[in-house]
């Protein structure tokens, strides 16, 4: 590994579980979700969070909850003990290289960048003690799809202590990081292509009829039920599919008109077209 020569595992300190301080680099929507969802879900007190921001009396959904807020980034770092970038992919090196000679291999670190490897967020911050985690913003209702990877030098430790903290908003698979792409195509962007078909819907709906409110509540309804359905039951989606589509019905007539449309073919052109751009993002 280029960089500096990473330090020997009984040199690095563990992370206090009921006393670290978790710092957010990077105070968008994301870092928001899930700062949010490990507050009401009562796994890290505000008190115990920091961000930063250049205008920080504009950040209100951080500091209405007590969360500190610092007008920059190295007193998130200064401050905290397990540190999480979630900027943009574009900027994620500059960042890092920014901060790097505060970044030891004391403190654990974590990126929600897609794309992005471990290899090089090590080489770039020159230690091991890293962690990649692939969230969603439904950490902020408890319910994210998290995909987690551990670093050369990340210990045991770290990693029960992230999968305690992001298993608290939502469900968090541990895989090979070569499955990273898809992974965050499938749990990440697919909350995106969830929303565009129930908007589509709803609007569904709206043009048989339905007032806008109800139609748009049915739709999200019928998602949240079919998804608890999958995950409940264990059964596979065509056969609960074919539980509700009756012979010459009403439904699978609907079917019909999505499989000429190739919503199939659609959605699965989308989960690759994702995985390959955050290939590309990565490189």
């Amino acid at each position: 590994m280029a960089g500096e020569e990473v330090s020997p595992l009984a040199q690095v300190n563990p992370i206090d579980k009921e006393a670290f301080k978790l710092g957010f680099i990077g105070a968008g929507n994301l870092a928001s979700s899930v700062a949010t969802g490990l507050v009401k879900q009562g796994i890290v007190p505000a008190s115990r969070i920091f961000t930063a921001h250049r205008n920080p009396e504009s950040r209100v959904d951080f500091t209405s909850m007590g969360i500190k807020v610092f007008p920059k980034n190295h007193q998130v770092v200064e401050e905290c003990d397990v540190i999480i970038f979630a900027v943009k992919p574009q900027i994620l090196k500059e960042v890092i290289l920014d901060l790097r000679p505060l970044l030891s291999q004391n403190k654990l670190l974590l990126s929600l960048a897609v794309g992005h490897k471990l290899q090089s967020l090590q080489e770039w911050v020159g230690h091991g003690r890293f962690v990649r985690v692939i969230p969603t913003t439904a950490s902020v209702i408890g319910e994210a799809a998290t995909v987690m990877h551990l670093g050369e030098a990340a210990t045991e430790n770290d990693g029960e202590l992230i999968a305690d903290l992001f298993g608290a908003v939502g469900k968090v698979w541990k895989m090979d990081e070569k499955l990273s792409d898809a992974a965050a195509a499938v749990g990440g962007a697919g909350t995106a292509f969830v929303y565009i078909a129930i908007e589509a819907m709803a609007d569904g709906g709206v043009a048989a009829g339905l007032p806008r409110e109800i139609a748009l509540s049915l739709a999200a309804q019928a998602f949240y039920g079919a998804a608890a359905m999958v995950m409940k039951t264990g059964k596979h989606p065509g056969q609960l599919k074919d539980q509700v589509a009756s012979p010459g019905g009403t439904t699978i007539a609907g079917i019909h008109e999505l499989e000429k449309g190739a919503f199939r073919a659609s959605m699965m052109n989308a989960v690759v077209a994702t995985t390959k751009r955050s290939h590309e993002m990565g490189k």
